[in-house]
């Protein structure tokens, strides 16, 4: 049985909604605008992005400007904020007001009474009230207002809530804290969704523990809200830099709204500025985002000499507007994606289902004992590694967390379970994979044995019986790849690979981790080995019964190697998983062979199906789909055998019956 890849929207009056906007601060004074608040500017500011298809803003309560005094809240702040809101109904659009905003573009600001860092904003109980006054209150004042589409608690609370030292606080608190303050917000009349602010950087999205459990505080919150500005050294990685982190999200259970994205013009020229934002918008689409917030609404080339863009000059150009209010190449972007959103009518689909599972070991968001925050972080970019081969292969994935079980009652499972140089999984799941082999399904692993001396392992006690072989390690020693490419001969057929074929993979990683592994079958077949004649890829039955699955073996890290290495992608990995794919018989609508161009389908509500096609080559590219479906371009009649894609561009097509080709 497939695995729901979610999706859900947020419910707005019983109806689901996306949100596509803007995080606002006017050009008047970007975090001080409410000390120099004009009606006229913040209209046309308004105008600009309503006009470019957006209908949402995130918007600050500058806190030392609204809360000046512990008792004491602004009333004329709250007046102006009155207007901002009136302005936006005016134009039909809505905004999502933040509370706590004592961290912005690179700087911390305190309201002048709370004392010193000494006074915990998590723990310190008349400082977590104070916070919870001023919510409950500005929540009284504004909630009945119809331009409120929602709130959100703080802007990035892990940057701005660490403690003496750069420490962070213990989750415990950070949960206490969120859950008083949505309390607040529930207390003050507030019906919206809520959320936190945070960013989404906690220990299940990212492998590093920031205190904020996106887990726990998915209870809490009714959508999620990643921040993403990541540097890559690989560009198909960045391109799906957004996409990889709101799968990650979802282990919430709620809404994923990419809360901020975006870029300075000082680092990109014109032409990439379009290209990333086009590349992170589709991508997170298909990834199950359902909202989308960029950073931010304008540029402040006025503002030069004022915090936080006298020290921080760059952060005046995240601006998809100039200064004067011209549309920059983002908002053009944003423009195009609003038009493809209403299309597809986006808030009534939804992602398709997908017959294979990336499995997200548990060892990524638990601090089990012996285990290190280097065994996170290897997960984490292992994992990264192998979605992006996936998505290269045409392969729809869901991601499997081994912490909420790989196979439910209601999910009986995926045909192909996927474990990217996973080497840390429970002893149960080992045993739970072998089952679900047994019952019919493909299990795939490739061998890592880590990027550290302590325990440096591979910690499945069952490897042998499991995959059909003998291991030959020694213990305390590795055995290295010497070369920098590894080469994969294949010995047989193996699904869409040709015996005779040969893969190479360029190799990176460390001392510990330039490793592979030495088997002798016993049982397995072999069906690639490397170019010393070792076994490199070996498949084996999961049982004698009929209907009974297999698992495979690779017994190098290829997910790893690639993971390590600079401009790597595309390579040959997801050339093993197309095979894979074939060999587990998952379904998959869009399969193209080219592996710089992604494939992903959306279902509507009323039946129609939805392609998208979204390049990852600098020139022009024409591609044939292998589908038995028809392509029927939007906004168009006739359908196509094949999709002329520009430069780091996106197609998207209906899929229509009996029209194939």
């Amino acid at each position: 049985m497939p695995i729901r890849r979610p999706s859900d929207k947020l419910i707005v009056d019983g109806q689901p909604a996306s949100w596509l906007g803007a995080n606002f601060w006017s050009r008047t004074g970007g975090p001080l605008m409410w000390r120099n608040y004009d009606p006229g500017v913040v209209r046309e500011e308004l105008r600009v992005l309503a006009e470019h298809g957006l209908r949402q803003t995130r918007s600050f309560f500058y806190w030392p400007d609204f809360h000046p005094e512990p008792g004491r809240i602004d009333t004329d702040k709250v007046e102006l904020f009155r207007d901002f809101l009136d302005a936006h109904a005016e134009l039909g659009m809505s905004s999502i007001p933040t509370f706590i905003v004592g961290h912005m573009s690179g700087e911390n600001w305190d309201p002048p009474w709370r004392g010193g860092i000494e006074h915990d904003l998590y723990a310190d109980v008349w400082l977590v009230s104070r916070q919870a006054w001023f919510i409950e209150r500005m929540v009284a004042a504004l909630h009945q207002h119809p331009a409120v589409a929602g709130w959100l608690i703080s802007n990035e609370m892990p940057i701005y809530g660490r403690r003496r030292g750069q420490q962070q606080a213990p989750t415990r608190d950070v949960t206490s804290w969120a859950t008083l303050m949505v309390q607040a917000v529930r207390a003050g009349g507030g019906t919206q969704p809520v959320s936190l602010g945070d960013g989404a950087w906690g220990i299940e999205v990212t492998g590093e523990d920031n205190g904020f459990s996106v887990r726990e505080t998915g209870e809490l919150v009714d959508f999620v809200g990643p921040h993403v500005y990541r540097m890559e050294t690989d560009q198909i990685r960045q391109h799906l830099a957004s996409a990889f982190l709101c799968e990650l999200a979802w282990v919430a259970g709620k809404p994923v709204i990419l809360e901020e994205f975006g870029l300075s013009s000082d680092f990109v020229s014109v032409t990439n500025q379009g290209h990333y934002y086009r590349q992170q918008l589709h991508n997170s689409l298909l990834a199950g985002a359902t909202g989308w917030i960029a950073w931010n609404n304008t540029d402040y080339d006025n503002l030069s000499g004022q915090d936080p863009y006298r020290h921080h000059p760059f952060e005046m150009h995240f601006g998809i507007t100039t200064n004067t209010g011209q549309p920059k190449q983002p908002l053009r972007e944003l423009h195009d994606f609003a038009t493809v959103l209403a299309e597809v009518d986006f808030p009534h689909t939804e992602r398709t289902d997908a017959d294979a599972a990336l499995v997200v070991t548990s060892y990524l968001e638990r601090d089990y004992p012996i285990a290190t925050a280097a065994d996170r972080s290897l997960a984490f970019r292992t994992l990264r590694q192998a979605y992006v081969a996936a998505r290269e292969a045409s392969l729809p994935v869901a991601l499997s967390r081994e912490e909420d079980g790989l196979a439910r009652d209601d999910q009986q499972g995926a045909a192909l379970y996927l474990l990217p140089c996973v080497r840390q999984l429970l002893a149960p799941t080992w045993a739970q994979l072998g089952q679900l082999a047994a019952a019919g399904a493909t299990v795939y692993l490739s061998f890592c044995s880590g990027e550290q001396s302590f325990h440096r392992a591979f910690w499945h006690a069952g490897l042998d019986e499991m995959f059909g072989v003998e291991h030959e390690l020694a213990y305390g020693l590795i055995n290295p790849i010497v070369e920098d490419t590894v080469e994969l001969r294949f010995t047989e057929d193996f699904g869409s690979i040709a015996a005779g074929e040969v893969l190479s993979f360029e190799v990176g990683g460390n001392e510990h981790s330039r490793a592979f592994l030495p088997v002798t079958p016993r049982g397995a077949k072999v069906v690639a080995v490397d170019a010393h004649g070792r076994p490199a890829l070996l498949r084996h039955s999961a049982g004698p019964l009929a209907g009974a699955g297999q698992t495979v073996l690779c017994t190098y890290p290829l997910e790893y190697l690639a993971s390590a290495r600079a401009q790597v992608n595309p390579e040959p990995t997801h050339r093993i998983y197309d095979a894979l794919a074939r060999v587990a018989g998952v379904s998959r609508e869009l399969v193209v062979a080219d592996p710089r161009v992604f494939t992903d389908t959306l279902a509507h509500a009323d039946g129609r199906r939805f392609g998208w096609f979204v390049s990852q080559h600098a020139d022009e590219v024409t591609v044939h789909p292998e589908t038995s479906l028809g392509l029927l371009p939007l906004g168009t009649d006739k359908p196509v055998p094949s999709i002329t894609l520009p430069p780091y561009g996106v197609r998207v097509v209906e899929l229509v019956e009996g029209h194939h080709g």
